[in-house]
């Protein structure tokens, strides 16, 4: 678990070390040695957000305030917040764009003046056109905001980080991977423990601390635009979802396939429920079990016809409250990639 920040797997990584490009480094004789003690690295998310418009693909970058560069959207992780909530949060104070994060694009890593590392998380998005949008105005931490066509956008951007970001942005677009949608298997939070519990299983409830956990996955989950939520029929799993159900406002669709108990011999409903949502794009969580959720992650690569990977597997080993997400797209439409979020500490 990375700090406050939930667990990501297997994201591709840019490892730049030093200050940005295009800007004068920082000598390391010149920093103050307790500078050069290790510190946990801060962490941000962020966004590539991009539109298709008359003359072609443009990509958005916000020309900040203080530092006058041009750089992709982003920003530091709020106390108790979570990666995929913070890009889409952060998208929306800096541009007032509201988008649905598709694939991860990647990270870039830097020192801060500081001496501390900065790890930024990004995400591809597209603009939809009826996607909610607030009107921008300049303000201390943006000064404008500029939609560019992606060759301008990788030529202008101050920094070489965010050059190689848009560059795998164009390329993903070009070869069709960039436009996902998103199926997430969610295993339940904390639950009473079962060998205390004196009723039936199914109707264990969360415990305090699955409670809060339910309420912390509930708006990184949604990032990921969640239009169906199929549920275990047990109690803990009815409660994991509600909080989502309330953010999102889908209601939740109790699925015995999903359940401990009965979801053996089930598996035939369980695919064709995963394969209605894989040919309607339609985003989908599944919340389930330990047990069951591999059988939902194999559902989905099945419906895809996507080759079994070691992401795969480790995405389908989860704590409480832990979800993975599958990235369904490209001009196959398989899984194009997979990353796994849990709880805030």
């Amino acid at each position: 678990m990375v700090g406050g920040a939930g667990r990501l797997l297997d994201p591709p990584r840019l490892r730049r070390p030093g200050a940005p490009a295009r800007r004068p480094a920082a000598r390391s004789d010149d920093r103050d040695p307790a500078a050069a003690t290790p510190v946990t690295p801060q962490l941000a998310a962020g966004v590539g957000l991009w539109r298709r418009a008359e003359g072609g693909v443009e990509v958005l970058l916000v020309e900040r305030t203080k530092h006058r560069d041009l750089s992709l959207p982003k920003g530091k992780l709020d106390p108790g917040e979570a990666l995929p909530e913070c890009a889409v949060r952060e998208l929306e104070e800096e541009t007032g764009y509201r988008a649905t994060l598709q694939a991860p694009l990647g990270t870039s890593e830097y020192r801060l003046p500081t001496g501390q590392d900065k790890v930024v998380y990004y995400w591809m998005a597209q603009l939809r056109a009826e996607a909610p949008v607030r009107a921008f105005a300049p303000n201390d931490e943006i000064r404008a905001l500029h939609w560019l066509p992606l060759d301008e956008a990788v030529e202008r951007s101050t920094y070489a980080h965010d050059a190689v970001l848009l560059r795998r942005l164009a390329e993903r677009i070009a070869t069709g991977e960039a436009d996902t949608f998103a199926i997430v298997a969610l295993r339940h939070a904390k639950a009473a423990d079962p060998y205390v519990w004196e009723g039936d299983d199914a109707s264990r409830p969360l415990t305090s601390r699955g409670e809060r956990q339910a309420r912390q996955v509930a708006p990184s989950i949604a990032a990921f635009g969640v239009e169906r939520i199929l549920v275990s029929t047990a109690v803990r799993c009815r409660q994991t979802v509600e909080p989502l159900s309330r953010l999102v406002d889908v209601p939740p669709k109790p699925v015995r396939s999903l359940a401990q108990d009965t979801y053996l011999g089930r598996g035939d409903r369980l695919l064709r429920r995963v394969e209605s949502a894989v040919r309607r794009r339609r985003p989908t969580v599944l919340c389930s079990h330990l047990p069951v959720v591999p059988a939902v992650v194999d559902a989905v690569a099945s419906a895809t016809a996507s080759p079994d990977t070691p992401a795969l597997h480790r995405g389908s080993m989860l704590h409480t409250a832990d979800f993975t997400v599958l990235h369904v797209g490209g001009p196959d439409g398989r899984i194009v990639a997979v990353e796994t979020h849990g709880a805030p500490h």
